[in-house]
């Protein structure tokens, strides 16, 4: 049983948002433990139960009876892996923070590694994968691909290979919480904010048991969240594609004109050369309202006055029981 620690000297937080993890939470905690010892330091472990099904929550609360240093938040229901981060950052109190999934595919050891990194005065250091086993050949083309495509159409540069693995500064959570947008993308919203970072490379496991809680479905809506949130491009696409086929049209125009004058015979006819245009016209302006349509979403979102998340249990003493 350790000692009660207070904010003037938790030296580091972990952030562990769970999703149906049952089967691999002692495993983590026992790993925890391990690296938290190695570096010899007040530590808290605060889980975030985002809406489990399983009995992830039970396991949690029983490990919390046993050690003082792991805190609880538990979720009315699923609120997503980003909104979890968010409550982890309103209510942790380290000097240093550390977010790691609980699926067992980045190791808890690194956090040895990160920390240390930190020390040659690093603000923010972020683990890179230099490998990702167990993940299908698709899976790893489409989000290279995403990543590659927002690097190139970025305002920022937002870290290749990594996910949301990484040690911050307090100084990094304090402005996180001036960035009250309701989609959250913190690989984005960090590299946004600057300062020193780096990185520490490693290879990314495989699940130690259980199903990824991020489907295919969950991975486009992080997608849209960090084109939507972090570049205007989509925006100029659909400006350049008005003009683009608004030029075809005056073409076309201008050809059947030179043809009619010229030979008194309408050689574009048929109902075949008008159904191509008008589903490739009609095509153009359904994609350009849907991108549209996603930035409105956004702005529609941020007006909102409901909060982030609501906490049904803690055992937590300090802080807010609601995100706004």
């Amino acid at each position: 049983m350790q000692n009660k620690h207070t904010q003037k000297n938790c030296k580091l937080s972990i952030i562990i948002p769970v999703y149906n993890e049952e089967a691999n939470l002692l495993l983590l905690y026992d790993q925890l433990v391990a690296v938290i010892k190695r570096l010899d330091i007040s530590t808290e472990m605060l889980f975030i139960n985002d809406g489990s099904r399983d009995a992830s929550l039970e396991k949690i609360v029983q490990l919390s009876k046993q050690d003082e240093r792991i805190k609880y938040i538990n979720f009315s229901r699923n609120f997503g892996h980003q909104i979890a981060l968010t409550a982890g950052f309103d209510h942790v109190i380290g000097e240093r923070i550390v977010v790691i999934d609980a699926d067992m595919q980045d190791p808890p050891s690194l956090i040895y590694d990160l920390y240390k990194k930190m020390d040659e005065g690093f603000e923010v250091v972020y683990a890179k994968r230099k490998k990702r086993l167990g993940e299908s050949r698709f899976r790893l083309w489409i989000t290279g691909l995403f990543y590659r495509m927002l690097a190139k159409i970025s305002t920022i540069q937002i870290p290749l290979d990594t996910g949301d693995y990484r040690i911050v500064s307090r100084k990094i959570v304090d402005l996180l919480h001036q960035m009250p947008e309701q989609s959250k993308y913190y690989r984005g919203q960090i590299a946004w904010l600057g300062f020193r970072q780096t990185y520490v490379e490693f290879e990314r496991q495989e699940r130690n048991a259980g199903e990824s809680g991020y489907s295919y479905i969950n991975l486009i809506k992080l997608a849209l969240n960090g084109i939507t949130g972090f570049t205007d491009f989509p925006l100029r696409i659909v400006s350049i594609s008005g003009f683009f086929v608004s030029g075809v049209a005056f073409i076309v125009l201008f050809y059947a004109l030179i043809t009619r004058l010229i030979s008194d015979k309408i050689i574009i006819e048929g109902w075949a050369s008008t159904i191509v245009s008008v589903l490739f016209i009609g095509g153009i302006q359904l994609i350009g309202i849907g991108i549209i349509g996603e930035y409105i979403s956004r702005i529609n979102q941020n007006t909102r006055t409901r909060p982030l998340y609501i906490i049904e249990d803690s055992n937590i003493n300090h802080g807010a029981a609601i995100r706004k």
